[in-house]
């Protein structure tokens, strides 16, 4: 019966403890935060026959052309990350 009290009160004092640090350190939320990579928005660009990294000028504009135009040669590893050396490094 001892040996079950004794148990009973360590449990006791290490959920009350816990109760405390989630109170005094709540658990971190996760918030999405736009990437420099994510696409601008769509009028900014249009795809007009350009494929490689020495025709853009940003890594907003790479991305945009590797996303949505078709026959882009800008992702030579195929990671989704478009002129790596040039411009999204």
């Amino acid at each position: 019966m001892k040996n079950f009290v004794a148990v009973a009160l360590i449990v006791a004092i290490a959920w009350y403890a816990y109760s405390r640090y989630q109170r005094t350190y709540p658990s971190i939320q996760l918030v999405e935060v736009a990437s420099p990579l994510s696409a601008p928005i769509a009028g900014s660009f249009k795809c007009d026959g350009r494929t490689y990294c020495s025709q853009m000028t940003s890594c907003a504009e790479a991305t945009y052309f590797l996303q949505n135009c078709p026959g882009t040669k800008m992702d030579g590893n195929n990671d989704g990350v478009p002129c790596e050396k040039q411009w999204c490094n």
